[in-house]
């Protein structure tokens, strides 16, 4: 494991020294096409020049603790040039976090003990001005009437009135538009059973289970998982959160008819104009049958973390321990969901908690668990537990709804998936990654998928492919939809449809990329090279070797050609550079891109160093 740890590290400097290369390449071409400087509102259409915020500049910088307590004199105070004072504040402190910021009143604790559920030991360490129960009732009727003047909302996430008072509220601006409202990308896995899709259902429906399966029914999407009760295919389902910070969810289901049900549910697009906040969520599938499907959606749908569902009854098995394995080999960060505690008897609960305990410590997860039993968890470890290696698990019951409200604000709070830089570049030249293709009558060939890099809209000139001869194709954005919702444009990171002018359906599939209208189209890779490491092979593995590679959006079968190794042979644990080669057609891949290899049992994960 020794090894796994320093080839991830390894292979995380090679992407970031990659991806800082081709940035500055990005930049300096698309300066040299431009010929002016850039601006925040250059390729904005017209109708859309005026949805951004525009940033306010206070008198107080706001990046610390002390501008924060400074608001709060502010807000105290009954001087009305302080109230104007605290106003502007607040809208600097709302624009400069894009919309949402979780505003803390009194003294708060420091993490570590709050996590480890020991306060009445944590004396030193508070972050913060403590406040008196009248301060705080102050304090939050202020801010409600100031968010207000500013157009913003106000939701009080928790308030503590112990001996020492505190409250955390979450203040939101409306989204202008359904095209900048931020989306949090979750992809949902587990072992067959284990309460996926049941806990989806209860989490976006409103209404709770009854104990065989009702939820679920609602979010299966052919004929045989509604028989079979299991998902086969990537479901797609969405959970959108009011302005107020309320969940928006439609009337409860009072029938068990699946048909009933699957009726009573807000359309996508009935969602997006109402949510100021939409998270997304991939329900893969659990039969290891559909692993292949699975690990495709996790690939290819960049998600901002992985919902990993135990069931309490089970434990960790089977095919859970495979996609906590995948998620951990994508640093993608994990939370872990242990369901059905209503019906688990005490000490198999406890069982499956130390298992899961054991596995999320020991050294191939190296990750601290955190059990979320309280609001103020939920609330503090929603913003840190991807960047401090803590893994946040819940204990819900679908049936009772046990659990679920600390999920929900959990959800309502982490940062949306477009916010990160790291993955998404708001300055470089458009590149799409195209991950569903359809064919919509009077409509024509639709594609889904997300924007790596870059900004589009709709009547734009774009190059689609490499088709199977490494050529692309030349066509123009119909028109664009988000959540099913029509938007004038799409930004970094968002997940949007394409409507494409005279494509034929049979022309484009999954992996394909769309960029914009130019004299030189990216070229077409059918060799490449890469550092790798063998995480499992039973045998030896040998030139010639052919396993399904996964490398973001594209899914095809490679050979090995060539590797570094003296013996020319590679077995489990086993580093080399290896030579690639795609066996159907040419693909577009970068230097610096991950990528995940399997045939059978046979794993491997690396780094592409080299375009051949």
């Amino acid at each position: 494991m020794t090894t796994l740890r320093s080839f991830q590290t390894e292979i995380d400097e090679i992407h970031v020294r990659e991806t800082a290369k081709q940035r500055a390449l990005g930049l300096a071409e698309r300066e040299k096409e431009n010929k002016k400087p850039t601006s925040p509102t250059v390729g904005l259409s017209k109708d859309n020049q005026d949805d951004r915020p525009k940033e306010i500049q206070p008198d107080v910088e706001l990046n610390n603790e002390d501008g924060v307590d400074e608001l709060q004199d502010l807000l105290l105070s009954k001087a009305q040039s302080d109230h104007d004072k605290g106003r502007d504040l607040l809208a600097a402190l709302l624009t400069r976090n894009k919309g949402e910021y979780i505003f803390r009143l009194g003294a708060h604790p420091p993490h570590n003990p709050l996590f480890a559920g020991d306060l009445a030991n944590a004396k030193d360490g508070w972050i913060g001005v403590s406040r008196t129960e009248e301060e705080m009732d102050g304090l939050i009727a202020e801010t409600i009437r100031t968010a207000e003047e500013v157009g913003g909302k106000v939701f009080v996430l928790y308030r503590h009135k112990d001996d020492r008072p505190r409250a955390a509220l979450l203040l939101r601006l409306p989204p202008p538009s359904v095209a900048l409202t931020p989306e949090v990308r979750c992809a949902v896995v587990g072992n067959v059973d284990s309460g996926k899709s049941t806990t989806l259902g209860v989490l976006t429906r409103g209404g709770l289970d009854d104990g065989r399966g009702r939820a679920r029914v609602g979010l299966f999407r052919h004929k045989h998982e509604i028989e079979s009760g299991r998902t086969s295919s990537v479901g797609m389902e969405i959970l959108g959160f009011a302005p107020s910070g309320e969940p928006i969810l439609p009337a409860t289901p009072s029938s068990a008819d699946p048909d009933v049900i699957r009726r009573e549910k807000l359309g996508w697009e009935q969602i997006s104009a109402q949510a100021a906040k939409i998270v997304s969520f991939s329900d893969l599938a659990g039969h290891e049958r559909y692993l292949k499907t699975t690990l495709y959606g996790l690939t290819s749908g960049a998600p901002s973390c992985v919902i990993l569902m135990v069931g309490a009854n089970a434990g960790l098995i089977g095919m859970s321990k495979e996609h906590l394995a995948i998620s951990l080999a994508l640093s993608v960060p994990v939370v872990v969901c242990i369901t059905k505690i209503d019906m688990t008897p005490p000490n198999i609960l406890a069982e499956t908690i130390k298992q899961v305990v054991k596995i999320l410590k020991s050294p191939g997860c190296r990750k601290t668990p955190v059990f979320v039993k309280s609001t103020e968890i939920a609330v503090e470890i929603s913003q840190t537990f991807a960047k401090e290696r803590l893994c946040p698990i819940f204990q819900v019951s679908n049936v009772t709804g046990e659990g679920l409200d600390y999920v929900r604000t959990f959800l309502n709070l982490l940062p949306s998936s477009e916010a990160d830089d790291e993955k998404f570049a708001a300055d470089q030249p458009f590149e799409y990654s195209i991950t569903e293709v359809w064919s919509v009558p009077y409509v024509g060939t639709v594609v889904n998928g997300i924007v790596n890099s870059g900004h589009i809209k709709s009547g734009d000139a774009i190059l689609i492919g490499p088709d199977s001869t490494g050529a692309w194709t030349g066509t123009v954005v119909k028109s664009i939809q988000r959540k099913r919702a029509p938007v004038l444009t799409a930004d970094a990171g968002q997940c949007v449809s394409f409507a494409l002018k005279r494509v034929r359906r049979a022309a484009v599939r999954k992996g394909m990329v769309i960029v914009n209208k130019t004299d030189n189209p990216p070229k077409a890779v059918r060799r490449f090279e890469g550092q790798v490491l063998i995480l499992y092979h039973n045998t030896t593995l040998q030139k010639n070797y052919q396993a399904m590679l996964h490398c973001g959006a594209i899914r095809q079968t490679v050979r090995i050609v060539g590797m570094d190794h003296p013996q020319g042979i590679l077995r489990t644990g086993d580093r080399a550079t290896v030579e690639f080669e795609f066996i159907s057609h040419p693909e577009f891949v970068k230097e610096g891109m991950k990528l995940l290899f399997r045939e059978g049992k046979t794993k491997g994960l690396g780094v592409i160093t080299r375009i051949l």
